[in-house]
């Protein structure tokens, strides 16, 4: 059917709202990654735009060499590899019974789940739950007061749920026990969710500021959200950088944008990396997972 004339200006319109949000997302990271590749007296002087500006990596290299920028990218690489592990092993092991009908008291334990997600785990509560369990100062703090998500695993329950029972019917008279169907049957189709909600997971504990600054205490533990927040607010760590510069490398002396930048640039990458491998599976995840049918 041939679209009418209304219905093509319509289009229109959508894309060109479209295309405007898109680059008002991708402007400001244009920006940043120039800055970030640029002489630092035409940063001062405000001239990059979208585009550097007598390119260097003189930022990256005293950002290397001057932070501890090494260690906190480990420390991030830590936190999330085995955040994202642990969240989703539990919320699968939480999502598959609650998707089976004849699982005792499962519309209990759902309700119960939604509940939670009325509240937000407040700050004290949780920091004095963390200091009474002997976890503070450690990244257990960070994994396990947010260990499921309840959004998440409503999300693969419902995804679990819209899997043929047959199959697993017919694996049940082949001889298959209950972790044998979930690993072999489950899980395996229910890829594009699993991707989608282990990006949900791994964007959530690479961008964890908050909490590491309460419950972590000690410095050589902070991930990369903290160190760049530093970066950001924190002019003493700027100029103990221009300090400790060799006499023939003054000239080499860093701004706080530029410094800024190559910390934001180097903490967004990894994301930027990761996402177009699981971007195919992101809506095909979302929209299956989230309505029955």
């Amino acid at each position: 059917m041939r679209a009418t004339w209304a219905e093509k200006w319509f289009y229109r319109i959508n894309y060109l709202v479209l295309l405007l949000a898109g680059l008002t997302c991708l402007l400001p990271l244009l920006n940043i990654i120039a800055v970030s590749l640029s002489d630092e007296s035409s940063v001062s002087s405000g001239m990059v735009g979208i585009w550097p500006k007598g390119f260097n990596f003189d930022s990256y290299t005293a950002l290397f060499d001057g932070t501890p920028i090494i260690r906190s990218f480990k420390n991030s690489l830590i936190i999330t590899g085995v955040g994202v592990a642990l969240s989703m092993g539990f919320t699968i092991l939480a999502a598959y019974p609650l998707s089976k009908k004849q699982f005792f008291a499962r519309r209990f334990f759902t309700l119960a789940i939604v509940f939670t997600m009325l509240f937000g785990i407040p700050t004290i509560p949780a920091f004095l739950v963390n200091r009474s369990v002997g976890i503070l100062d450690t990244y257990w703090s960070l994994w396990l007061p947010g260990l499921i998500s309840a959004y998440n695993m409503m999300v693969l329950k419902s995804f679990f749920e819209n899997i043929p029972e047959e199959m697993e019917e017919a694996a049940w008279m082949d001889g298959c026990g209950d972790l044998r169907i979930l690993l072999q049957i489950v899980l395996p189709l229910s890829m594009p969710v699993l991707a989608t909600l282990t990006l949900f997971y791994g964007v959530g504990y690479w961008n964890v500021f908050q909490s590491v600054l309460i419950n972590i205490s000690d410095s050589t533990k902070y991930n990369l959200s903290v160190l760049v927040q530093n970066m950001v607010q924190n002019q003493s760590l700027l100029q103990q950088l221009n300090s400790s510069l060799r006499p023939e490398e003054l000239d080499m002396q860093m701004t706080s944008e530029g410094l800024r930048a190559s910390g934001l640039v180097v903490l967004l990458l990894p994301l930027l990396v990761v996402y177009p491998f699981l971007q195919k599976y992101f809506v095909k995840g979302v929209m299956i997972g989230a309505v029955k049918g």
